[in-house]
């Protein structure tokens, strides 16, 4: 008992870390993909800020070359430091001839107001000019942030590399004299980009914080989402577990309250459940009741042959009554096991003829035509005036053959001295009507609540004497509502009993949809 007690505990906990781990499966996937797109994004927007704020960090050392370049441009010489500082501007010419910054009257000159000074004093631009001899003869920054020299091919050419942990962008131009053409000298320009790389770094800073912010927020929403959809697989799988330890057990999966797959998957498990125990409940039935009807015809036979084993055999007059009475028991027991697997298989109708769709006027022809053939001393009547020949209804052909075959012999089983049978059928209200009347014994009201039970007889003996075993009524019963119709009686003792079938008029869309569905 322990040993048992511990294993069921295991398996207990095996359950639960199951459980467990699916919830840290589903929450660490969830946690990846959101940390994967904002991964993504984040370097997206990286790279994208990056490229405009690098785009106008060029197009300010391209606008610092074409300057510088436009002004030494005007030299025929190689550039010195005599011709250079005096090409960069007219204004700076003067203050190197000794002329005041500042007038005396106040008011500055153009030195510190032109464009090319402007851009000189920028402190994030350090330019340098050399000479043929790759000699430094114009610059103005520091020694340390001085760019160095590099021979390039073509006329320009601009990189960006880092210096001291930080990125720069270098350009290089060669300048060429406007009336000769000639090698001059080269302008080099560094751009510390201090707004880039300062730009950079914070929306970088910014980036990783909302980053860990959004992706904790997120995994916490992810969290509640995967506990709200595993919640309702966790009951429907302790359901499933039920259902599987115990095949009687009622237990189904609640309402879930939601509108979501999840809801319809729980009302198709519960719908599925109620099915299967539909199935246990007829098998149930079937062999109960087979047990139960079987027994007398099995004992009759039995009695017949110990009393042939002991001494009828011996008496030719016992030994064909025992015969007889043996071969009619059995042909009994036949027509026994017959009907009661045709109430077996009315019962799943859903399963096995799901679309199937009749001409009900076809099949009422058919059947009275033939009973008649059969019943010559009867006169089976049919009356269709009121419904269209092209009337369709969704029964098997077969079932509703079946059907009309169950009430019309039941009609005439009981039927006195009246050999009459009459069959009506009509459209109404987008609903088809069949009657079977018959003029026989009629059924007293009480009876009239109790026909359709199975193996119900109004009256054993006469029943016995007449063949039937009391399921005739159960199958038709049975294959009318499993085609979502409805059946019921009227009856008079001693005048008759009229039988009424309504089923539901298809449409042409509604027929030719079932039949489209039966074809796949």
């Amino acid at each position: 008992m322990k040993m048992m007690k511990r294993t069921k505990q295991q398996d207990q906990n095996k359950k639960g870390t199951k459980h467990s781990s699916l919830i840290v499966r589903w929450i660490s996937i969830v946690s990846l993909t959101i940390m994967v797109s904002f991964i993504v994004f984040s370097v997206v927007i990286y790279t994208f800020v990056g490229q405009q704020s690098i785009g106008q960090q060029k197009e300010t050392s391209n606008q610092m070359v074409v300057q510088l370049n436009g002004n030494l441009s005007s030299i025929p010489t190689e550039l010195q430091i005599a011709n250079v500082v005096p090409a960069l501007t007219p204004s700076a010419k003067k203050v190197l001839q000794g002329d005041p910054v500042i007038s005396q009257d106040g008011r500055s000159t153009n030195a510190f107001n032109d464009n090319l000074l402007s851009s000189l004093t920028n402190p994030d631009l350090n330019v340098v000019v050399y000479n043929l001899q790759q000699e430094d003869v114009f610059d103005n920054g520091s020694e340390d942030m001085i760019p160095a020299f590099k021979n390039f091919k073509g006329e320009y050419k601009q990189e960006q590399t880092f210096r001291n942990h930080r990125q720069v962008l270098i350009t290089y131009q060669k300048v060429r004299s406007i009336r000769t053409g000639k090698l001059t000298g080269y302008i080099v320009v560094l751009n510390r980009m201090s707004y880039y790389n300062g730009l950079m770094k914070n929306l970088l800073k910014w980036m990783v914080r909302i980053s860990i912010i959004a992706i904790v927020l997120f995994t916490a929403i992810a969290f509640i989402i995967v506990l709200d959809i595993v919640k309702p697989i966790k009951e429907m799988s302790k359901v499933a577990r039920e259902v599987n330890d115990d095949p009687n057990s009622t237990a189904r999966i609640a309402d879930f309250h939601r509108h979501d797959e999840l809801q319809e998957l729980a009302v198709s498990f519960n719908q599925m459940l109620d099915r299967m125990q539909r199935y246990i409940d007829q098998q149930k039935e079937f062999v109960g009741d087979v047990s139960h009807e079987l027994r007398t015809p099995v004992a009759v036979i039995e009695g017949h042959l110990n009393m042939l084993e002991r001494w009828g055999k011996d008496d030719p007059e016992i030994l064909n009554e025992s015969i007889k009475a043996s071969l009619q028991e059995a042909k009994r027991m036949q027509h026994l096991i017959q009907e009661m697997l045709d109430l077996t298989r009315a019962e799943q109708i859903n399963v096995q003829y799901p679309n199937a769709v009749t001409k009900a006027s076809e099949v009422l022809n058919r059947v009275v035509s033939d009973l008649s053939l059969v019943h010559q001393d009867f006169t089976i009547s049919l009356d269709m005036d009121d419904l269209p020949q092209d009337t369709e209804i969704q029964i098997y052909q077969g079932h509703l053959e079946q059907l009309l075959v169950i009430l019309i012999d039941n009609g005439i089983k009981y039927s006195t001295d009246r050999k009459q049978m009459n069959v009506s059928a009509g459209l109404s209200q987008d609903e088809v009507n069949i009657i079977v009347q018959d003029f026989g014994e009629g059924i007293s009201k009480v009876d009239q609540d109790k026909i359709f039970n199975r193996f119900y007889r109004v009256d054993k003996a006469r029943t016995r004497e007449k063949g039937g075993n009391g399921l005739g009524l159960s199958i038709a019963q049975k294959l009318v509502t499993s085609y979502h119709g409805k059946i019921s009686v009227e009856s008079v003792e001693g005048q008759g009993s009229q039988f009424k079938i309504v089923f539901p008029a298809l449409t042409k869309q509604q027929a030719a949809k079932l039949r489209k569905r039966d074809d796949k």
